[in-house]
């Protein structure tokens, strides 16, 4: 199969080592050439953790010409807001219809990508599709190498159109099909995307250990205590208030975490410290990261505006978007998707 990843980061390195060793043709597409310079001269991923070895690729490029010549599939793996840019990037460049995957599209991002691609393209349709979270655990160690800690069983996927949702598992290869599970609604990936529950608050309340210059933690197994462990099952019940609303409710956190890594636990903090898999994940040593600057605007920021919309009490997801926006210097609820750029009447919202 011929498969284009999009993005060399933790995802991207990693599917697009996991196709490679299935026999696919994989290319690998980076907006920063310094990025992947090591991986243009010497095509090969070191692997370690899940998948080992070290595993060729076809090719790598930062030219976006070349990354859609003829690709089967395209998966993206690029944080959720590069995908409006990717977008526009991608409907100016492809000749050809095809199955464009987000993965994962945060909240709504499948919704802002088919919006922005067709105010550039209208010639070739493309199916558009979005995951819940990536199938993969993982953390690269260096331009060419990453660690596969774990692969997620069941994770959550869903096309704008019915026919394309029901059948989207079909278009994947087939080393991933495994991993994936159909959702009945796009509103299952959007709202039940838990990783602006388990990224924002934590990274936010832990902004002085974060910025240490002397101290270091794991992210996971220190950085959410109990405290804030019941602190973010508190915006968690608004995200599963505001899913029955739209009449599809979603897992919980913790019922997501029960689901996707096997573990036990009474509530969130409990079934953390019973993951094996976040066991060494670092903490970011930035509060300038994506947890903050993908996961509030690409997450929390749509989840608060339809939630009030509904008419959902949204004061715990609204105290952490007003504290980073605080905090940072930044509004990011004008920066981050909101109703004004989405329609959401595909959802018949």
């Amino acid at each position: 199969m011929r498969i284009t990843v999009i993005g060399a980061g933790n995802s991207g390195i990693s599917m697009a080592a996991h196709l490679s060793k299935e026999g696919n043709q994989v290319t690998l597409w980076n907006r920063s050439r310094a990025t992947i310079s090591k991986l243009i001269k010497t095509h090969s991923i070191y692997c370690e953790g899940t998948i080992n070895g070290i595993i060729k690729i076809y090719a790598v490029t930062d030219s976006m010409d070349e990354a859609l010549e003829n690709p089967d599939i395209i998966l993206i793996t690029t944080p959720a807001n590069s995908h409006k840019e990717l977008a526009e990037l991608i409907a100016k460049k492809i000749k050809k219809s095809t199955v464009i995957v987000l993965n994962p599209g945060r909240t709504f991002g499948a919704l802002e990508f088919k919006n922005t691609f067709e105010k550039y393209n209208s010639e070739y349709k493309q199916i558009i599709a979005e995951t819940q979270t990536i199938i993969y655990t993982c953390r690269k160690t260096a331009e060419d190498a990453v660690n596969i800690i774990a692969l997620k069983d069941s994770v959550l996927i869903s096309a704008l159109n019915l026919e394309s949702s029901e059948c989207i598992i079909s278009y994947l290869p087939d080393c991933i099909k495994k991993y994936f599970k159909s959702s009945d609604s796009m509103i299952q990936t959007s709202i039940g995307n838990v990783g602006m529950i388990l990224h924002c608050a934590p990274l936010l309340l832990n902004a002085g250990w974060t910025e240490s210059l002397s101290n270091t933690y794991k992210y996971y197994y220190d950085g959410i205590t109990p405290t804030i462990g019941e602190l973010i099952e508190k915006i968690d019940m608004e995200r599963v208030e505001v899913s029955v609303k739209m009449g599809y409710r979603v897992e919980s956190a913790k019922e997501w975490l029960i689901r996707t890594y096997h573990v036990i636990g009474q509530n969130i903090y409990d079934c953390i410290q019973n993951n094996k898999a976040y066991k060494n994940i670092e903490a970011p040593s930035s509060l300038k990261h994506r947890y903050i600057f993908e996961d509030i605007p690409c997450g929390l920021v749509p989840l608060e505006a339809i939630g009030q919309k509904i008419g959902v009490n949204m004061e715990y997801t609204t105290l952490i978007i007003d504290l980073a926006s605080k905090l940072m210097d930044v509004d990011f609820r004008k920066s981050g998707r909101n109703l004004r750029d989405l329609n959401y009447s595909l959802l018949n919202v």
